[in-house]
């Protein structure tokens, strides 16, 4: 099967050609830096992505607190952790950066908040 993306690991924006067989790539071509073949093996087989959303909190100034996973998480775990984040709460004060929640589903990331928030 042949499959055809654009690289965003780089400003080029190189069209890379992918021939893959399933989901085990076989060969990549159109790639200017080395960077645009390991970007389309990575998102050929084991799809990645940096979760951020918000969690709802209790008592701070804000009723929602922005995070973010520490790195990015299988693709086909992004249901799982919107459906978990739903079930979280904050309510004490964050620094920005602060860890919200530690080894997220298991996975090895953190959830982190983005912003400090302060009591009401």
């Amino acid at each position: 099967m042949k499959r055809t993306m654009t690289c965003i690991e780089c400003p080029k924006g190189c069209t890379l050609e992918i021939e893959a067989d399933g989901a085990r790539v076989i060969s990549v071509s159109g790639h200017q830096c080395r960077r645009g073949d390991k970007y389309a093996r990575q998102e050929t087989e084991a799809p990645m992505r940096t979760l951020t959303t918000s969690v709802l909190t209790r008592g701070l100034e804000l009723k929602m607190l922005p995070v973010r996973t520490s790195r990015p998480i299988p693709k086909d775990k992004l249901f799982e952790a919107m459906d978990a984040i739903k079930r979280l709460t904050v309510t004490s004060p964050v620094k920005a950066g602060a860890v919200v929640a530690t080894d997220f589903l298991g996975l090895g990331v953190d959830l982190v908040a983005c912003r400090p928030l302060e009591k009401l």
